[in-house]
């Protein structure tokens, strides 16, 4: 081919979509360096980790310089959560230098924790540039697989929280969608929406309006969120054009990025709304550190990242409340076991427990499923019932009667009417409710007595009588998180509590 005749098709495809498909060849053989080889290049990272960190307070005060095995490392470094840490998080954003990591954080992530109120998730110079690359590679590791670069020459939209950011101690603060927003790739920018004053917008209703306005007319191909947030704005989207189907509105739109909750239970009546099947990648970023993106529309589970910057660790969690716990590092762990996932990153958390269960599908390469959160289950009768169970549960039946499911949450009442026993009270925000409530309510139990052998116990042995399920009021659950302040961003439902904080609050929206 003629230089004249290669330009001429470059232009043809499109600069971007050709360039992009160049880069992606370029990371995906650096992506291969490490996918099968995800044991050793732990063992660098380790080693770099206690190297870097040996001489901040954290590193002296657990002799990282005679730290040289991981054996002893597990002697010297007990796991923490988040309030175990604080001491030396406090000192950390009062302005104190070389606490956890050397210097000071180049940012604190503000979250929101149960116990521990606002916390504050340091995010360090050599930590930032990986929430960046990760992201980065999980598209372009999509276009090396599937060829599929058109979306780069559209529009793309990442619906997150509000940018602005604000100094403590002379370190920013704000939310991690907000933080990253400032390091977009300027090769991006331009494709970028919303605009800057748009997504500074605090009020989410109103935000998600004015990106409503702002994207009806713009060739969208990439929209990126949390699922029911998207939700959210596709239902807007509709209601502003009079009902048309996203792929009605956004003609070309071929693909969705979604993190931060499992998929499955808004894909129905998101591909409804929709129109069409679309192609998706699953991200798992959190402020402690991007973990693990889908690396493959063919199998399943997320691509663990062990060259990130982070060393991570494993407890089995139903050994996790046990006073002396498994404790394992990437290269034992097995296939189908829930563990809580443990890090150490390039921002200074050390055995940092983070809450969340995972389950490996496959270990060559090390590919990973989200099964939940330690503190979100269910075990008021020693069930220890898991948020993995009940998704599965509820959409094997749902999704067999397409049944499309809104949202949902479960707890346990244990203090029912006089006369009878004890249950699991699910609320559902059905799409549509079956027309058979009774029956599809047998069916859900059924299927979660399958999945967990205490919870099957129960029953047959008459502790627990079968699930009860109230149907909710259409917008309920939007309308619950808004009256608790967290609508919209990187706010999340709890889909299982042990405890009865949501339920009796939801009791008010059953029909």
């Amino acid at each position: 081919m003629t230089t004249r005749k290669y330009l001429k098709t470059l232009f043809k495809l499109g600069i971007k979509s050709a360039l992009s498909k160049l880069f992606a060849r370029i990371v995906a053989k650096e992506i291969n360096r490490w996918r099968y080889d995800a044991v050793a290049a732990q063992t660098r990272v380790f080693k770099k980790l206690l190297s870097a960190a040996q001489n901040t307070a954290f590193g002296r005060d657990h002799q990282f310089n005679s730290i040289h095995s991981y054996e002893q490392f597990k002697e010297k470094v007990p796991v923490r959560d988040y309030e175990g840490l604080r001491p030396y998080i406090d000192r950390m954003v009062s302005g104190e230098a070389d606490v956890l990591w050397p210097g000071k954080p180049l940012y604190l992530a503000k979250t929101s924790g149960t116990t521990s109120g606002v916390k504050y998730i340091p995010i360090s110079k050599a930590s930032m540039p990986q929430h960046i690359k990760a992201a980065r590679n999980a598209l372009l590791n999509y276009i090396h697989e599937t060829g599929n670069a058109s979306f780069v020459n559209g529009k793309m939209i990442f619906l997150q929280g509000s940018p602005v950011l604000h100094k403590k101690n002379g370190i920013h603060v704000g939310r991690l969608s907000g933080i990253t927003a400032h390091h977009v790739p300027p090769y991006l920018q331009k494709n970028r929406l919303p605009t800057y004053a748009t997504n500074c917008i605090d009020d989410w209703e109103t935000k998600v309006d004015a990106i409503v306005e702002e994207t009806l007319h713009q060739d969208m191909r990439l929209i990126s969120g949390i699922p029911p947030w998207v939700q959210m704005y596709f239902d807007r989207l509709m209601a502003r054009t009079g009902g048309k189907q996203i792929k009605d509105i956004f003609k070309n739109f071929s693909l969705f990025v979604y993190g931060g909750v499992n998929f499955e239970p808004y894909r129905t009546r998101l591909e409804e709304v929709v129109g069409k099947r679309i192609d998706s990648i699953e991200l798992y970023p959190a402020s402690e550190g991007f973990i693990a993106f889908q690396d493959s529309q063919k199998e399943k589970g997320m691509l663990l990242l062990p060259d990130s910057g982070i060393f991570y660790e494993f407890i089995p969690a139903d050994e996790f409340y046990n006073p002396n716990p498994t404790r394992i590092s990437l290269a034992d762990v097995k296939p189908q076991v829930n563990y809580v996932l443990i890090l150490s990153n390039t921002a200074g958390l050390w055995a940092y427990n983070m809450g969340d269960t995972v389950k490996f599908v496959s270990t060559q390469p090390y590919r990973l499923v989200v099964t939940g959160r330690i503190k979100h289950f269910i075990s008021a009768f020693g069930e220890h019932v898991i948020a993995e169970e009940v998704e599965g549960a509820l959409l094997s039946v749902a999704n067999k009667q397409g049944i499309g499911i809104c949202e949902f949450t479960v707890a346990p009442q244990v203090n029912p009417e006089p006369g009878q026993l004890p249950y699991h009270e699910w609320f559902i925000e059905f799409d549509e409710e079956p027309t058979n409530l009774e029956q599809f309510r047998h069916q859900v139990d059924q299927a979660l007595q399958q999945k967990n052998t205490y919870y099957y116990d129960l029953i047959n042995g008459k502790i627990l009588q079968p699930l009860i399920i109230h149907p909710v009021k259409k917008g309920t659950f939007v309308a619950y998180m808004r009256s608790q302040g967290k609508l919209g961003g990187q706010n999340k439902l709890p889909r299982l509590s042990n405890d009865r904080g949501i339920a009796d609050q939801l009791a008010t929206y059953t029909k």
